[in-house]
């Protein structure tokens, strides 16, 4: 029964990746329109891949450092091995492969969606939803399939080839080993995301900021030389990036469950390890689930909702989910089980499971509200770019610090229940059942950069008015999408950094964070300020690389004469090349301080010094993130809106406007906010978090004592002593010592 179930993860993995190749393949075959539009589509490709060799050369480098030295820590401590650095290297590529599927396909997704909306809505958005579906499936399927597989190996390693304790040392060996899996996804993340990030928004403001508002012509016009770097962005950021980035959550969020499963006495038909497998087996058949969900994106005519018809596939998947989730509970938990003295039933565990799935569900609903067309919070901020450009900044970053208000008390509200259904499990298992389908979200996603692609090549090649409004309607729900996406990654991101908090806890060999303690609050406002900091390099960094986009695009208008006229084709290669030098430059602090700064506190003042840091930037994060992401999401749909036309007071304003060129400069500010750092934020709690939880056996005070401490030792071994010998007169021992 047990050898049948753990094999059948990395098999439900496989099949992931199999309706992966066969949606890829249907894509593939589909029309990509004339010459010009191959042309423009090939400027995309090529620039994206670009970008993604000049990143894999300066992370090879550091893969090969990190791992050397994760290959020399694992002799220092009994609970690790040298083999994490083997996982790690794994983990890493498994990281930067699931970012190179996604923009693979979105490379060949973008140019058919265009010429599939020269006939219909729906053919575009089957498209370009089935590209994305490539994406989600592949990310999911990789990240299954690599845990699973891992997994049985070194469970058969370390524990059932010496007939060890699944809840003995030899198995926390193991999980520990398994963690540089996620180490290594989390900080190729980290690298794609930011690195992405850059990349995009650097070419997305000099476009903007020169093609739009001075020299007057539309977001991708042909003419633009800075519009092919913008549409690589696209790729690099919002595909590659997000690719790498969701697969470190899906794999950390299953990681830190299986850490406190071995924490936990199961009396089951699987050997002991029902706790532990439960988190993977959830995510190998939410995949499948994620599947039949996919079945459900489409519409009838010009006139459906494509909203209406991602939300259909997004909801049947998590029901899905949940109905299964009982039988599944039922099947594999027995009926009470306990951790950290904290006990619970296995109908707990579904209810914890239940509740996970309800949190990203709201999350994503509230985001979708701070950030979609014609909600409140969006014509606030239209309302306010009828004076002016300061306004609109004041109305966009009020509606961003207003949209943290209801999803952290849902966030609260769901830790909170969660731990009264299960403990500290009921945490992680709540996280793993909200990112079980991580295949069907990615796929809502990255279909957001392939309409908006789309859009560009229908621009640049200069196609009838109705193929941009087809696939105006595409990209403006990829935008909401994105934000919804966003929102829940953080979340998915503060239940998992919670789980991995209360893992490098156990392993640590501490009971408690004590905030009165000086040294712990201070880390606790270190741990706070580290996302501002990480913010400000990211979005200074945007800035210096859009100074260069800026630049370059005026420079080319001026000396290259006839662009203007169509006479003469711009130099888009030299742009491309500004934001692949720029970002591969700019993102290497960043990565940096989210790496280095846990070493540093955990190895020069112990682990609760270093709790109180990860407490720190958990909470700091998870709002920063909100705020930047949901700002940049309603900034960008406030300008969108003025495409068709908004009322303001009574008149009627469009593109061109006074009011409209305010909302650009909203838009502009917010770029950075939603696709660099604010996106990046919940790749650094959990990166953090997992750095952690890897040198956690290294700084442990398991064993491990303080002069005071060993004095009170010695004095209770004298008592020990004394009473032993039948001498039970404790002011002797105590004056002996003395």
């Amino acid at each position: 029964m047990e050898q049948a179930l753990i094999y059948v993860v990395p098999a439900l993995g496989l099949v992931g990746l199999l309706v992966m190749a066969v949606k890829s393949a249907w894509v593939s075959k589909q029309a990509t329109g004339d010459a010009n539009m191959v042309e423009l589509s090939g400027h995309i490709a090529k620039g994206a891949m670009a970008f993604l060799k000049a990143e894999w050369k300066i992370l090879f480098y550091f893969v090969v450092i990190a791992g050397i030295l994760l290959a020399w820590s694992g002799t220092l401590v009994e609970t690790s091995s040298p083999i994490i650095a083997i996982s790690f290297v794994i983990g890493a590529v498994f990281s930067a492969f699931a970012g190179y599927i996604g923009m693979n396909i979105a490379t060949k997704a973008n140019v058919r969606t265009t010429q599939a909306a020269r006939t219909s809505l729906k053919q575009a958005l089957k498209v370009s939803f089935t590209g994305g579906s490539v994406m989600g499936l592949g990310v999911a399927g990789l990240a299954v399939l690599g845990l699973g597989a891992l997994f049985i190996v070194f469970y058969q390693v370390y524990v059932v080839s010496i007939g060890a304790d699944v809840n003995g040392i030899e198995m926390e060996k193991a999980l520990e080993v398994l963690a540089g899996f996620s180490l290594g996804a989390e900080s190729i993340a980290l690298f794609a995301r930011v690195g992405g990030g850059i990349y995009t928004k650097a070419a997305d403001v000099g476009a903007d900021l020169v093609g739009k508002v001075e020299a007057g012509i539309p977001e991708d016009d042909v003419r633009n030389p800075a519009t092919i770097a913008d549409n690589v962005g696209d790729n690099v950021g919002d595909v590659a990036g997000m690719g790498a980035d969701l697969f470190g959550s899906y794999v950390a969020t299953i990681l830190a469950t299986m850490v406190l499963g071995r924490e936990i006495v199961s009396l089951d038909n699987f050997g002991g390890i029902a706790p532990i497998l439960l988190p993977m087996v959830l995510a190998g058949l939410g995949i499948i689930f994620s599947i039949m969900g996919m079945a459900f994106v489409t519409i009838k005519d010009e006139k459906g909702d494509v909203q209406k018809a991602l939300n259909m596939g997004n909801w049947s998947s998590i029901v899905f989910t949940g109905i299964a989730s009982f039988f599944i509970v039922k099947y594999m938990l027995p009926e009470t089980l306990s951790i950290r003295g904290y006990e619970f039933t296995n109908m707990d565990v579904f209810y914890a499971i239940i509740l996970g799935l309800v949190v990203g569900t709201l999350m994503s609903i509230i985001t979708e509200y701070y950030t979609a067309m014609g909600k409140r919070p969006v014509l606030s901020i239209i309302k306010q770019s009828a004076t002016g450009h300061a306004t609109n900044i004041i109305g966009g970053l009020s509606v961003g610090m207003e949209s943290t208000v209801l999803p952290i008390l849902v966030l609260a509200g769901g830790i909170y229940g969660a731990y009264e259904f299960a403990g500290l499990y009921g945490v992680a298992i709540a996280a793993a059942g909200m990112m079980a389908t991580t295949a069907m979200q990615l796929a809502i996603d990255a279909f957001g950069p392939i309409a908006d692609n789309a859009g560009g090549i229908a621009e640049m090649s200069q196609l009838p008015e109705e193929v941009r409004g087809r696939t105006d309607i595409l990209d403006a729900v990829g935008n909401t999408t994105a934000a919804t996406g966003k929102g829940f990654a953080i979340a998915s991101a503060a239940l998992t950094s919670l789980a991995l908090f209360a893992a490098f806890v156990g392993i640590a060999g501490i009971d408690a964070i004590d905030i009165y303690k000086a040294d712990v609050l201070a880390g606790l406002f270190v741990g706070g300020m580290i996302p501002f900091i990480f913010s400000s390099l990211a979005i200074a960094a945007v800035g210096r690389a859009a100074m260069d986009m800026v630049n370059e695009v005026r420079r080319q208008f001026r000396e290259i004469p006839g662009i203007m006229e169509y006479k003469a084709k711009p130099e888009y290669e030299k742009c491309v090349e500004i934001s692949t030098k720029a970002s591969i430059r700019e993102m290497i602090l960043p990565g940096a301080i989210a790496l280095i700064s846990p070493l540093i506190v955990g190895f020069a003042f112990g682990p609760e010094v270093l709790g109180g840091m990860l407490a720190g930037v958990t909470v700091s994060g998870v709002l920063m993130g909100m705020f930047q992401s949901n700002a940049g999401g309603a900034w960008d749909n406030a300008k969108k809106s003025f495409e068709k036309g908004v009322e303001i007071n009574g008149e009627m304003y469009y593109k061109k406007s006074e009011p409209h060129k305010a909302s650009v400069t909203g838009d502009t500010v917010g770029d950075p906010f939603k696709d660099t750092s604010g996106p990046s934020m919940n790749i650094l709690i959990k990166l953090m978090s997992i750095v952690a939880l890897v040198i956690a056996p290294h700084i442990s005070e398991k064993g491990h004592h303080t002069m005071a401490d060993a004095e009170i030792i010695k004095k209770e071994v004298k008592k020990e002593i004394k009473i032993v010998d039948g001498k039970k007169t404790e002011t002797v021992t105590e004056t002996i010592i003395k």
